[in-house]
């Protein structure tokens, strides 16, 4: 098994909701998205570790960055992990092997999601020695841009590098902000079990919703000004997820069933589209 086969092995084991729309890309950019998701997933992972300390997160978070501003073309898979042995056998494969995912990305695109995973590794980096204290709407930009509003954009960029245009960044923000705040909607109950809350203080899952949905607009301008291709089909799927969600926890649900994350797939991949009405 190849280096792109097996990133997309240990793609479908970490997200299946990206997985699909990855799968559907063509080949150089495919390897470009992969590796962009999975040098991010890697660090999440850091980020979330059950049993880490937040100062340790910290540390290991700010050495990645480091190695990576450290990078050129003559870096091999072990200059991108250094100084994670301490630790080897508490991070979980995806983490271990970050080397490898940027190495996936074509040389052309590579050093782009090497300086976007640097810099979300600084500001996870921030947040875990701050234990994610978030008080005001302020403080809940900032930390949803830091985690995904700065994937939007380097999947906006990643989408300009291989058509050669150019998209409208302040929209792809909010594409990235609006899945984030979904998922903290649908997290908040864990989350708060292990003495994290998401919420500015005042908050509750009303106004957050609220939030959600101003962003999730931004992603729909963003969307809808894609042409067809390969872009406009990785970003459907996840957005309609996501407005699914919302609409089932609206209704009381915790989380779409399995025969609802079908459908929307099925919809959003079959020209349909969506529409923030319907599941």
């Amino acid at each position: 098994m190849n280096l792109r086969e097996n990133a997309l092995e240990i793609l479908k084991e970490t997200s299946r909701t990206f997985y699909i729309p990855i799968c559907r890309l063509p080949s150089e950019l495919l390897e470009a998205v992969a590796s962009a998701y999975l040098c991010m997933r890697a660090i999440d992972e850091i980020e979330d570790h059950p049993t880490l300390n937040n100062l340790t997160k910290a540390k290991l978070l700010r050495h990645i960055s480091l190695n990576l501003q450290s990078s050129d073309e003559n870096s091999g898979v072990d200059d991108f992990t250094y100084g994670l042995a301490g630790e080897q056998y508490l991070l979980p494969e995806v983490t271990l092997r970050l080397g490898e995912w940027c190495l996936l990305a074509p040389e052309s695109i590579a050093p782009r999601i090497w300086d976007a995973t640097a810099a979300m590794a600084d500001r996870m980096a921030y947040w875990s020695q701050n234990n994610w204290h978030i008080r005001t709407h302020e403080d809940l930009d900032s930390y949803t841009f830091s985690v995904a509003g700065a994937v939007g954009l380097l999947l906006s960029d990643l989408w300009a590098w291989h058509n050669n245009t150019q998209t409208n960044r302040m929209h792809a923000i909010g594409f990235g902000r609006g899945l984030q705040s979904v998922n903290i909607l649908r997290n908040h109950r864990e989350d708060q079990a292990r003495g994290v809350n998401f919420f500015p203080q005042g908050w509750d899952n009303q106004t957050m919703q609220a939030y959600a949905r101003r962003n999730l607009h931004l992603a729909d301008c963003y969307t809808k000004s894609l042409p067809p291709g390969p872009a406009l089909d990785f970003c459907q799927i996840p957005l309609a997820l996501a407005y699914g969600t919302l609409n089932v926890m609206a209704l009381g649900q915790e989380k779409l069933t399995r025969s609802d994350v079908l459908a929307l797939v099925e919809r959003a991949t079959s020209g349909f589209g969506w529409n923030s009405e319907a599941v």
